[in-house]
């Protein structure tokens, strides 16, 4: 379809093998709502509010940019960004999908926006850890969380092309993902920007936007999002960013996560990319108060002590060194699998 709205549904559009139309949609909505499982009620929830008389939905954010809020997200903007996804990834009417994202949250809205919006076969499957383990179909595009991708890595190659979103990819699961015949792309993104505004291939360094999309940074560094296609308003983020140019942009780490460490400024992701691979456990970056260095970097690990070897720490520069590790029973993450920093460490400070 030329120039798509939200009241559209395309023609070619099928959903676990059946072509669907708007009414379909409702009625397929009303049953899953009545009789669906857990993760179809969201479902039906969500194509019920689609299908309505409004042209907004009302979205929870992730906290990407502050504290979560509800927001009013146009569905207008919602079939832009579908477009713009299917033009950054070569997407055509007919391409067959695999959905395996929860509903509840935008990735799983979109990767159904996309569907019927483009026109796409949909697969849709319930959202777990290891979608694929039942499953010898073979598909154009996927989405998926790292979890999932990590659970799936015998089978990925019955993908063609892959997204990956909700957190950082760790370097081991990269390192795998490289091995692979699939196109792997982690992408960039939150509620704001309705699911991802740019995206890059594993092994690469910097993220390139979406079409209808620029970029720029504040007097922190920080990224800011022009996307008049999506949002009437510049989105600035707390994220520290490197731009290559106005479409390219290198992701450094969180404003709020910076560790001010004898007058030196660290950020905590970049120490747990160097730390990649050489600790077999979850673990993050973080700091404590320190009377002489104002701050101290510590090691958060999960799961019983155990002595970490030093040559783990070699490729860290001096202020990077950690002075003190502290484990902890579990390191609590988000419903998307995002680590919780400050959450993790309360009762350890």
């Amino acid at each position: 379809m030329v120039n798509p709205t939200y009241n559209d549904v395309h023609p070619n559009f099928k959903l676990n093998g059946f072509h669907l139309d708007r009414d379909d949609m409702c009625r397929l909505a009303y049953s899953f709502i009545k009789e669906g499982e857990d993760f179809e009620r969201s479902v039906g929830d969500f194509l019920l509010d689609w299908f309505d008389h409004r042209d907004h939905l009302e979205l929870t954010t992730s906290g990407t940019t502050g504290a979560p809020k509800t927001i009013r997200i146009n569905k207008q903007a919602m079939v832009n960004s579908a477009v713009a996804t299917g033009r950054f990834f070569d997407l055509v009417s007919g391409n067959r999908i695999l959905h395996c994202l929860p509903t509840k949250y935008i990735a799983g809205k979109m990767m159904f926006v996309r569907g019927f919006i483009l026109g796409l076969d949909m697969d849709f499957v319930a959202p777990t850890s290891n979608p694929l383990e039942k499953n010898d179909e073979k598909y154009d595009f996927a989405g998926m969380v790292p979890l999932q991708a990590k659970n799936s890595l015998d089978k990925l190659d019955s993908i063609k092309k892959l997204i990956i979103g909700g957190m950082k990819i760790h370097q081991t699961l990269e390192e795998e993902l490289l091995k692979l015949p699939t196109e792997v792309y982690e992408t960039y993104g939150m509620t704001e920007t309705i699911t991802h505004i740019a995206a890059k291939r594993v092994g690469e360094n910097a993220f390139t936007v979406l079409p209808n999309v620029t970029i720029s940074y504040d007097d922190r560094n920080c990224l800011v999002i022009h996307a008049p296609a999506i949002s009437d308003d510049v989105i600035t983020t707390n994220d520290l960013v490197e731009l290559v140019n106005e479409n390219q942009f290198v992701f450094l780490g969180r404003v709020d996560n910076v560790i001010n460490s004898g007058g030196i400024k660290l950020i905590p992701e970049k120490i747990e990319e160097k730390l990649g691979g050489k600790i077999d456990r979850t673990y993050f970056i973080s700091s404590l108060p320190d009377d002489t260095l104002g701050e101290k970097v510590i090691l958060v690990v999960e799961g019983e002590p155990f002595e970490i070897d030093q040559e783990a720490f070699k490729s860290l520069d001096k202020y990077e060194k950690p002075r003190q590790v502290i484990f902890v029973p579990t390191i609590k993450v988000t419903a998307t699998g995002k680590i919780m920093r400050s959450e993790t460490l309360e009762g350890y400070l």
